[in-house]
């Protein structure tokens, strides 16, 4: 059994941080009943690539969850929301500041149908502040959260970190703060609230860099792939592309150059000699690594480093990455059958539990895919869901794909 077996998420979040947030809680057991507007869906399913009209992005965040396309704008769409509310557990949405509000179905409106529900609101720069009326994705975040400034090389451009951190970060956020919340419901029974923000969530991730500001002022700036506190720690050029090294200690210091670099005279060295003599002569320390580790390829120095016990490794493409036997070994690409784009992979969870199930459960659905099985599970009558997906208030984007019913 999953650890969230019987708990029902009405999931009304779009693109990336609320969508992988209800993606780790449906594998590991929820209900997630993803509601979607009719006809469009989920913004990101336009994304492309696509196959047989399916957008393959859209496919990763949403696996494991069935799609309810309902108007909530039309009254008895909204009705049928409420009553999918009282017997769920949680309602996720990230939409703008006072979109909820102005639907009726805010955290007033479902403590109205069910008071100890959990409620979770995802948005850029959260539900108070100056900014919250701004619309906000992740660049938007990064930029306002000092990340284009301290990602990238020196004197270079702003530069975004390389995946969607803040969406991430903030789904995580939610992850976390969902469970914790729930922990305290089954204690006390009481519902909660939670106000996650890209910006906080992002934020909070600077660790280093906040421990540094505030104890000395110093401003993170772009390092390229240098370590702010630590030397060497980095990728370095070699024959045929980069390997990183991470000799961050005095002990792997020593073993670097007297087992890998074959440079035992460095331990004398005054520009090398402790971790604060490098740290003030990284531009030395980069340019005598790499005179050395480009006279062999990338291979030979993760060999080298290995046997010597410095942790180092290759700089990969991502489609090296996912084609490495590690990666493979481990099980995080995992081949699923969707029902109109066919076979597909995909990215599977990251825990290994001892005793815990923690998997791909299904494909992601189509838009509107479960509208008519979840609504039938309400007790809503075949004549009254064929009336309202004949006047728009309910959607199927491929009904010829559902037994028992026709185009």
């Amino acid at each position: 059994m999953r650890p969230l077996t019987g708990f029902r998420i009405l999931d009304l979040t779009r693109f990336l941080s609320g969508p992988y947030c209800t993606m780790v809680l449906a594998e590991l057991g929820a209900d997630v009943i993803k509601i979607e507007q009719p006809g469009s869906g989920d913004d990101s399913r336009r994304m492309a690539p696509k196959v047989n009209g399916e957008s393959y992005p859209f496919a990763m965040p949403n696996r494991s969850k069935r799609s309810v396309a309902i108007d909530l704008k039309h009254d008895r769409g909204r009705e049928l929301f409420l009553q999918l509310a009282a017997g769920a557990d949680l309602v996720i949405e990230n939409f703008r500041p006072g979109v909820t509000r102005r639907l009726g179905i805010d955290y007033d409106s479902m403590r109205k149908v069910r008071d100890d529900i959990l409620y979770c609101s995802i948005s850029g720069f959260g539900q108070t502040g100056p900014y919250r009326d701004r619309p906000g994705f992740d660049i938007m975040a990064q930029g306002i959260g000092g990340f284009l400034r301290m990602t990238g090389h020196p004197d270079g451009k702003p530069t975004k970190v390389g995946i969607a951190i803040n969406d991430i970060a903030a789904g995580a956020t939610a992850v976390y703060s969902i469970l914790a919340a729930e922990m305290n419901r089954r204690q006390s029974g009481a519902g909660q609230y939670m106000d996650i923000s890209l910006v906080d969530a992002g934020l909070a991730w600077t660790v280093w860099e906040s421990g540094a500001y505030f104890g000395n002022g110093e401003t993170p700036a772009q390092t390229g792939t240098r370590h702010r506190r630590s030397a060497p720690y980095q990728a370095y050029r070699t024959a045929d592309g980069y390997v990183t090294i991470g000799a961050n200690t005095d002990r792997l210091w020593l073993r670097l150059i007297n087992d890998v670099l074959k440079r035992p005279d460095w331990a004398d060295d005054p520009r090398f000699v402790d971790l604060p003599a490098r740290m003030a002569h990284l531009d030395d320390l980069e340019r005598e690594i790499e005179a050395i580790t480009t006279t062999l390829p990338t291979d030979a120095w993760v060999d080298r480093l290995d046997v010597a016990g410095v942790p180092g490794g290759p700089v990969l493409t991502y489609e090296e990455t996912l084609a490495d036997p590690h990666v493979q070994e481990r099980g995080m690409v995992v081949d699923i059958e969707h029902p109109i784009i066919g076979p597909m992979k995909t990215i599977a969870p990251p825990t290994r539990f001892s005793d815990l199930e923690f998997s791909v459960r299904s494909p992601a659905p189509w838009l509107g895919q479960h509208t008519a099985s979840v609504l039938a599970e309400l007790g809503v009558e075949s004549d009254e869901l064929e009336r309202l997906f004949t006047d728009g208030t309910l959607y199927d984007a491929h009904p010829e794909l559902q037994e028992g019913r026709t185009a």
